[in-house]
């Protein structure tokens, strides 16, 4: 044993690794290599990177500042395997109360969508204009049929219990109202034929909801009946307040059994 501590001792201080120092000794086992070489430092070039020291005291550092192992993984950039190894003998942080798991989980979410919300209104802006580009310009035919559909559906329609050939409609969104009156326009219809009555509820600012549909519609004042109010529930939580809630529109056509039947011959060969 003597002579083999002698001469491997005298190996390691050429430099020679562990696995050189048994190559050139011939096999023997880890232990017995191990008291061979006691006290015998290792060469500087079989030591591994300080890298790996500097990341394993920074990780103990967060762990003792109550960081799980994800978190630190994540900030250090390593594998959690290997923050788990370094970070074992430390005492585990303790468990948060319920209070902190929402705070933490609404703060998470909260830089999610953060940085998500933008992204998907990039995505949908890019969509819905590749979708319009489709579209184009509307021919004569082509809106009397979307024109047609919008009646069949947001219209007023004729009923076995109630037969009506009255063409009525009713809508809140301003966009579909103004597409509505290019519809009646390719139908032949004049706007001197139309009325309007706003409804609204009575909590709201009846004169600006008013002037809103005026301005919409481009129709004279005389062309509007006076707004119908809906009664206020404080028991009902509504959506639809505010400064942007202006009621709902309601076209009335005159004269207009004609123009029912025609859009219903439409609206049926549309979805024939």
């Amino acid at each position: 044993m003597a002579a083999l501590r002698e001469r491997a001792i005298q190996l390691r201080q050429q430099g020679k690794s562990r696995r050189q120092i048994k190559e050139i000794l011939g096999s023997m086992s880890n232990s017995m290599l191990d008291d061979a070489l006691k006290g015998e430092p290792p060469p500087g070039w079989t030591r591994r990177a300080r890298a790996k020291d500097d990341l394993r005291e920074r990780a103990r550092e967060l762990r003792t500042q109550g960081l799980d192992l994800e978190k630190i993984a994540a900030a250090l950039g390593v594998a959690k395997s290997s923050v788990s190894l370094w970070v074992r003998d430390l005492a585990r942080p303790a468990r948060l109360s319920y209070e902190e798991c929402r705070k933490r989980a609404a703060e998470g979410a909260h830089r999610y969508w953060a940085a998500e919300r933008p992204a998907r209104a990039a995505a949908r802006a890019t969509t819905c204009a590749a979708a319009a580009a489709q579209i184009g310009t509307l021919t004569d035919r082509e809106l009397l049929i979307a024109g047609a559909i919008a009646y069949w559906c947001e219209g007023g329609k004729s009923k076995p219990h109630r037969p009506s050939d009255r063409v009525v409609f009713t809508n809140s969104d301003p966009s579909l109202i103004r597409f509505f009156l290019r519809f009646l326009d390719a139908a032949g219809t004049p706007r001197t034929r139309l009325r309007f009555r706003v409804y609204i509820h009575e909590n709201a600012d009846v004169a600006a909801a008013q002037q809103f549909w005026l301005d919409v519609t481009g129709a004279s004042a005389d062309q509007f009946a006076t707004p119908t109010l809906k009664h206020h529930n404080p028991v009902t939580v509504r959506k639809n307040v505010g400064g942007s809630y202006r009621g709902c529109l309601r076209v009335d056509v005159s004269r207009s059994a004609d123009l029912y039947r025609r859009i219903e011959g439409w609206a049926s060969a549309s979805m024939a």
